[in-house]
């Protein structure tokens, strides 16, 4: 198991660990100690590596780090073909563990190499997605390498340094990360002119239309869309920003929905011990994602998380759409809508004033069977180590209220 941060030391223990036909489990530096343990305890791996020296503190991207490897007692062989073993980011809910083949992880490179508008040999990558987790690992750290494409890791993750990233080469660059990067980045205040800049591709979360036409004000580049999953890696893209928010299926990819559910053609189930049995059938991962499929151009639209889903009162609402409307509003921050025998609603919002507004800005914008039924103010929303907003209702509730003014 490797629990490194992003470092020179992280690329040559994964390198070396492959090159010796190792299993190699991927665990966050940025992880509790209990989740730590528990992780441990589920994957059992032989030999633990981690830095040899207490981690500095801040939003750093980057690190210069001694590893050091410690035999586990009681650590068991690999008991799978998996080249690496992942945990899911648990964003609403426990974490899966999902291991990938070597042939999968190939794979996927070659997919990448035939996706209109990837990175190109003599391009750059300024990365800011996690090299532990698929975006930053395969399309981060592994096509790069395959690709002879120049991989930036910012010294900070703030706009100044992934910025003074960008502007530290010629090459055409794209920017890499999720859509907490493209915030922090919209941020902003004034235009940014930086010619070097291709593009920026993010993964992960849908990312609401406001924070899209800000980014683009800002650094009048496009803003490229990836779907994808730990499962399978990247799914669909549309690095140009033409047919947002829908993608096109990678090649190799078979996408179909399902009463309303996409479903992914894999040929055995990605799932390393217990797991849902309805995850994987007949040769099809369900994603869980609600979303449809044009027959005629074969786009694939995701619309969100099919649990967000819900009935009230006999009527069915989106909580996306809720979620959406509430980010939508004059000095929200941040926000998160959940489902708990009625709809519950997470927001940060700094100025008090806007905050007593938004009920009354929601009535406006939304008919009364959408509005939440509670709404909490707080500080900060916690997020998942790979920067997607936590919406597993028992940690929300932890979530430090913001004090009156």
């Amino acid at each position: 198991m490797l629990q490194l941060p992003p470092s020179l030391a992280y690329v040559a223990n994964l390198l070396a660990a492959w090159r010796i036909g190792a299993q190699v489990a991927l665990l966050d530096h940025r992880l509790t100690a209990f989740e730590s343990d528990r992780a441990l305890d589920r994957l059992a791996p032989q030999v633990v590596v981690r830095s040899a020296d207490k981690l500095p503190g801040g939003l750093r991207a980057f690190y210069d780090i001694t590893d050091a490897a410690q035999a586990r007692p009681g650590g068991r062989p690999a008991g799978t073909d998996h080249a690496v073993l992942q945990l899911s980011s648990g964003s609403t809910g426990p974490s899966k563990v999902i291991g990938r083949t070597a042939d999968a992880l190939v794979a996927e490179v070659h997919r990448y190499t035939q996706i209109d508008g990837i990175s190109l040999p003599g391009e750059r990558i300024v990365l800011m997605a996690s090299v532990v987790h698929v975006l930053g690992l395969v399309g981060g750290l592994m096509y790069s390498l395959h690709a002879g494409v120049e991989l930036v890791l910012p010294e900070r993750l703030t706009a100044d340094a992934i910025l003074k990233a960008v502007a530290a080469g010629a090459a055409p660059t794209t920017l890499l990360g999720v859509p907490f990067h493209i915030e922090l980045l919209g941020s902003v205040n004034e235009a940014r002119h930086l010619p070097m800049l291709k593009r920026m591709t993010t993964g992960g979360e849908l990312v609401r239309a406001e924070v899209s036409r800000r980014f683009t004000d800002r650094y009048n580049v496009p803003l490229g869309n990836m779907y994808g999953m730990t499962e399978i890696g990247v799914i669909g893209t549309d690095l140009f920003g033409e047919h947002r928010p829908s993608i096109l299926p990678a090649p190799g990819i078979t996408v179909r929905e399902q009463d309303g559910e996409l479903l992914l053609a894999m040929p055995a189930s990605p799932y390393v011990g217990l797991s849902d049995p309805t995850r994987f059938v007949d040769g099809w991962l369900h994603t869980k994602d609600a979303g449809r499929v044009d027959p005629e151009t074969g786009l694939v639209t995701v619309l969100g998380r099919l649990d967000s889903q819900v009935s009230v009162g006999g009527l069915k609402v989106d909580l996306t759409e809720v979620e959406h409307t509430l980010a939508a509003l004059p000095g929200v921050e941040g926000a998160v809508v959940v489902f708990d025998n009625g709809i519950e609603a997470y927001a940060i919002v700094p100025d008090a004033d806007l905050a007593a507004a938004l009920e009354g800005e929601l009535a406006h914008r939304l008919a009364p069977f959408k509005r939440p039924r509670e709404l909490h103010i707080v500080e900060q929303l916690p997020r998942t180590a790979t920067g997607k907003l936590v919406r597993d209702r028992t940690v929300l509730r932890t979530a430090e209220p913001k004090p009156a003014p």
